[in-house]
């Protein structure tokens, strides 16, 4: 047995060994810090003389907070019972891909930016538009590499919405309740940016940094509440989302048993529905299976999620009912969907009310296509009705999804499928979806006028802005400019589906009833 002065001597030894130990290893870690950083200097910077030189990454302030600048960018006007936007200058941002790097721009341009014609983007780096790594490009057989910062200025055209006023319900120090139109989408999204709830309450209203408690649809109307700090917003979050619950459902033969959610916040809606609605209470508690988040098209499926809608029929006037809605999950287009299943889908749905579902329109899930197949009936349907405006869908993915088709095509043989011009705004550098809103974009408020080519400023832009309503806005690049589309009237732009209130233990937010679910409403 070791003394206790031999036990002391050994620990020693052992501690200092351990220290020599991690001093070399520290010392290891910083001579390979340095080179490595060193290494990335170099593949930045180029290895040889003359090579492009490609600046380190900056850190980007993502968010959808808007300001005076931006509410600057353009302006609307009312025409023809419609809000519109007049076309201004708009900069798509994005960082290199990784499928990008070591591919010229020509490339990828090419290979993901279809919309356009190459042609296009060689006028448009003449003209400016293009700049990489703030630079001015010109050359499009450059090779993109890894960091690389790119630009490109579009000429931007916005839907038209319906005219109706954005109004305020209730505001206080916490929240804000408004009364949404329909079609007005909640944040800038796909064409959206100007025709937006989020743009009207800050440049009108001079509502700013709102926080989204919920959502509602592009095409449906009614409450809709927003809180003024973080705080509050966690506080509703949590009341919206309520406690769990169990509740069991027969589906295929079999009952289940599942998690519920419990709402705290009470929520109706109101709508109107084709044929005659049951007049006893209706619970429906299908399953909802997302059919594609970025579309955002839904159907009933045994291995989607738990959904519960109450529906209460308020009226039948011979040809449709009118029928109150008493959400209890808060599924994608949850009440249009178990709707649709129920064989009453909402008399003008652009969406689950179209013969893409088949002859009984889903009614009793019944459509006997796959998600893919249903996918490319929406979109052929709506195509040929030139509708894609009025649908609460994302036109870049529809774009892809079409896209996805001419290569099929293409590889048979068979001659491409014409491309829809709305398509050609979106499918741009840096473009995204309506789900990705924390995308980092900056943008020029000049515009072309009387159909002149103008000047450029050296950004992209022009050294003209807009004046007087009866203008046309041209910009010789833009093949938006070049089409002339035929107004919606104001009425396709309504979707007969309402937030009626939403009711909490301190708030209690409504509306009147909408026109057309009143009792004296005339079908046209």
């Amino acid at each position: 047995m070791l003394s206790v002065w031999s036990r002391r001597v050994l620990l020693s030894e052992v501690r200092a060994e351990l220290l020599s130990v991690a001093s070399m290893s520290a010392k290891r870690k910083d001579l390979e810090g340095e080179e490595g950083k060193s290494r990335r200097r170099k593949k930045q910077r180029g290895n040889e003389a003359g090579e492009r030189y490609v600046p380190p990454p900056t850190k980007r302030r993502l968010g959808v907070s808007f300001g005076d600048e931006h509410f600057r960018e353009t302006e609307s006007y009312v025409e023809n019972g419609l809000r519109k936007v007049r076309p201004y200058y708009f900069h798509f941002e994005t960082y290199c891909k990784g499928r990008w790097v070591g591919k010229s721009l020509l490339e990828v341009f090419s290979s993901e930016f279809r919309s356009e014609p190459l042609e296009y983007y060689r006028r448009a780096a003449q003209a400016g538009r293009l700049r990489l790594n703030q630079e001015l490009l010109t050359d499009l057989t450059t090779v993109l590499k890894n960091n690389d910062f790119m630009r490109n200025t579009v000429h931007r055209h916005e839907p038209p919405v319906t005219a109706q006023p954005l109004r305020i319900i209730s505001e206080n120090d916490e929240l804000v309740a408004v009364d949404k139109p329909s079609s007005l989408p909640v944040h800038p999204c796909g064409r959206f940016r100007h025709n937006t709830v989020i743009f009207i309450l800050g440049k009108e209203h001079n509502l700013k940094d709102l926080h989204t408690i919920h959502r509602l649809d592009r095409m449906t109307s009614g409450v809709l509440m927003f809180a003024k700090t973080l705080e509050v917003s966690k506080k509703m979050d949590e009341l919206v989302r309520g406690r769990q619950t169990h509740s069991t459902f027969s589906y295929g033969g079999r009952c289940h048993s599942r998690p519920l959610t419990d709402y705290k916040v009470e929520k109706q809606y109101v709508c109107r529905v084709i044929g005659e609605f049951p007049e006893e209470t209706i619970t429906c508690e299908e399953p909802i299976l997302v059919v594609s988040y970025k579309i955002g098209v839904c159907r009933v499926d045994p291995k989607g999620k738990l959904s519960k809608t109450v529906f209460q029929r308020l009226s039948y006037n011979g040809k449709s009912s009118v029928v109150k809605c008493f959400p209890y999950t808060g599924r994608t287009h949850q009440i249009r969907v178990h709707l649709q299943y129920l064989g009453h889908p909402i008399v003008n749905d652009p969406v689950y009310n179209t013969k893409a579902w088949g002859p009984n329109r889903g009614k009793g899930g019944e459509i006997n296509k796959t998600n893919e197949e249903l996918l490319q009936s929406l979109i052929e349907e709506h195509k040929a009705k030139q509708s894609l405006d009025i649908l609460d869908l994302s036109e870049e993915d529809l774009h892809l999804a079409m896209k996805k088709k001419e290569d099929e095509e293409h590889e048979q043989g068979l001659q491409p499928v014409l491309r829809d011009p709305a398509f050609s705004e979106r499918d741009q550098l840096g473009t995204k979806s309506d789900k990705d809103t924390e995308a980092s974009v900056t943008v020029t408020c000049d515009v072309l006028t009387n159909g002149q080519e103008q000047e450029t400023d050296g950004n992209g832009g022009s050294s003209s802005v807009a004046e007087g309503k009866g203008q046309d806005l041209i910009d010789p690049l833009c093949g938006e400019c070049k089409i002339v589309r035929t107004d919606p009237s104001p009425k396709d732009l309504v979707m007969y589906l309402h937030a009626l209130r939403y009711k909490g233990e301190d708030f209690d937010f409504s509306t009147e009833l909408p026109e057309w679910a009143k009792d004296d409403w005339v079908e046209d």
